[in-house]
């Protein structure tokens, strides 16, 4: 049996990062927060605790000696990444190319109709934070441009090389030329891939969508990775909440199916079912009952999302299917802001407690439904991409007889972050640190709600309130009892993100 690995944070999830659209893009806690700042807990029963943040400086690389020759086995070595230009991609990439500049090569899967198409949508994505044609320039990597100075831009056009392909192909969408001559220098595969999108009965992927990438695409890479001429790993990036729903203790080993995944399970018949599904529908019907039928299929299986239950897949098909390769799957669950590296609090775009600290900042989102004192798993960006280095270099100088498993998590430690502490804290930060200079109005620690129907009054009360204020003074009889088109909007929207949310995090309703 594979040995299970706990790789745990105990302050590390205390930092955020605000939307570029509300504050600075790369806004984190970075002053002392207030000492004297207490507000009434909405509950009684709460487990809030009052702590002094302090800013993490940016970390400056230093020689170390001993451990397990991390830096040492990076030196040389040449990747095949997907996933690069995903949020944990782009940090892993910098990572790896900060600490070990003599590294090989850093080959980039990515989706695009030509090399040429490749190599721009590289530079625009990778290293422009919005896209935008200037090469190179994202604050993520301003570590590395201090580092190489006029030479940065060669530098990083030496090490990446933007590779056509699609891990949701037959052979990674790549021609056998290009297949043939990587195959010869790759060291490691690394699969960061993914469809994420978790609100899978409105906004989530498609069920077919889902299999191809997040179930069969680990299985390409096994095929792609029998070719590689000196591979030495294969690292596959899954999730913490894969096991699906499950109570009591539950074993964090390898998934297969006939073991702790249901042998009536056949993913060769789900991808028949996506298949036909997706032959007998057109138009936007077809994406909705995709959708539905993602949802309906993982909750008849046990599983909360399409997004869990075709992991969960992928892992099976990695087990079953890898021979003599030697594979490693990491298991992150939430991933937030960075905690240290590059610089504390870089998140890309409006993510995972993002919206709703921004929100509640800009009085926007006084409610959430659901548990103050639920535990909320999340993990700092920099500290997976620090553990795939880790087992990398644990893992590839020798033989891996069996799957190996790490999970990247925080709430088994000792004292698990609950929700209604990450709102405490950032109401504590925004305090002491508004998002605009004009806020003059003090507001409200985030209220929690048990029920739906309490969290929805208590929303349409408070954009009430806001709208008959906008009509200074002026308290119309129906100002009272209805809400306008653009109130009922926010609460749509409100309830949009609570919902996404809750789905993302796993809460405990009541």
């Amino acid at each position: 049996m594979a040995t299970t690995n706990l790789i745990a944070t105990s302050n590390a999830v205390r930092f955020f990062s605000s939307s570029s659209s509300l504050g600075n893009p790369n806004h984190f806690l970075s002053r002392r927060l207030s000492q004297t700042t207490h507000r009434d807990r909405v509950q009684t029963s709460c487990c809030y605790r009052k702590m002094s943040l302090e800013a993490v400086k940016p970390v400056v690389k230093t020689e170390t000696t001993g451990g397990i020759g991390i830096v040492r086995f990076l030196r040389g070595k040449s990747y095949f990444v997907t996933g690069a230009t995903g949020f944990l991609g782009k940090v892993l990439v910098e990572k790896l190319l900060r600490e070990s500049p003599e590294i090989g090569k850093i080959f980039i899967l990515m989706k695009s109709k030509d090399q040429e198409s490749a190599i721009k949508r590289l530079y625009d994505e990778l290293f422009s934070r919005f896209c935008i044609a200037q090469i190179i320039s994202s604050d993520l990597f301003k570590l590395l441009k201090q580092m190489h100075g006029s030479s940065y831009e060669a530098f990083m056009k030496s090490k990446l090389i933007p590779v056509t392909g699609d891990i949701g192909e037959e052979n990674l969408g790549m021609d056998s030329e290009t297949a043939d001559q990587i195959s010869e220098e790759i060291d490691v595969i690394i699969n960061t891939a993914g469809r994420t999108t978790f609100d899978d009965r409105t906004h989530g992927s498609r069920y077919d969508a889902a299999l191809s990438v997040n179930s069969l695409g680990p299985d390409r890479l096994l095929s792609f990775g029998e070719e590689c001429k000196k591979l030495k790993l294969l690292l596959h990036v899954s999730t913490a909440f894969v096991t699906g729903k499950r109570e009591g203790t539950v074993l964090e080993t390898p998934l297969y199916i006939g073991k702790n995944i249901t042998s009536e399970l056949k993913i060769e018949n789900e991808v028949k079912l996506a298949s036909e599904a997706a032959r007998k529908f057109h138009g936007s019907e077809k994406s909705k009952k995709l959708k539905e039928l993602g949802f309906e299929r993982a909750q008849s299986y046990g599983w909360e999302k399409a997004y869990t239950f075709t992991k969960a897949m992928g892992e099976s098909l990695l087990h079953s299917n890898r021979g003599d390769l030697p594979v490693v799957i990491i298991r992150p669950s939430v991933i937030e802001s960075s905690y240290k590296e590059p610089f504390p609090g870089w998140l890309q775009g409006i993510r995972m407690t993002a919206p709703l600290i921004l929100g509640n900042g800009k009085d926007q989102i006084p409610d959430l439904f659901g548990d103050y004192q639920s535990s909320c798993d999340v993990i700092p960006v920099d500290m997976v991409a620090n553990a795939i280095i880790a087992v990398m270099a644990k893992h590839g100088c020798g033989n891996v007889p069996e799957v190996k498993v790490y999970n990247v998590t925080s709430t088994s430690h000792a004292h698990p972050l609950r929700m209604g502490e990450i709102m405490d804290f950032s109401y504590q930060h925004l305090c002491d640190s508004p998002l605009t200079e004009t806020t003059t109005k003090v507001f409200e620690l985030m209220k929690f709600h048990s029920s739906l129907e309490e969290f929805t009054s208590s929303v349409s009360k408070a954009i009430r309130k806001q709208e008959r204020a906008m009509k200074n003074g002026e308290e119309e009889a129906e100002s009272h009892t209805t809400l306008s088109m653009k109130g009922k909007r926010k609460l749509n929207s409100v309830d949009n993100i609570t919902w996404t949310w809750l789905i993302n995090q796993h809460l405990t309703l009541g």
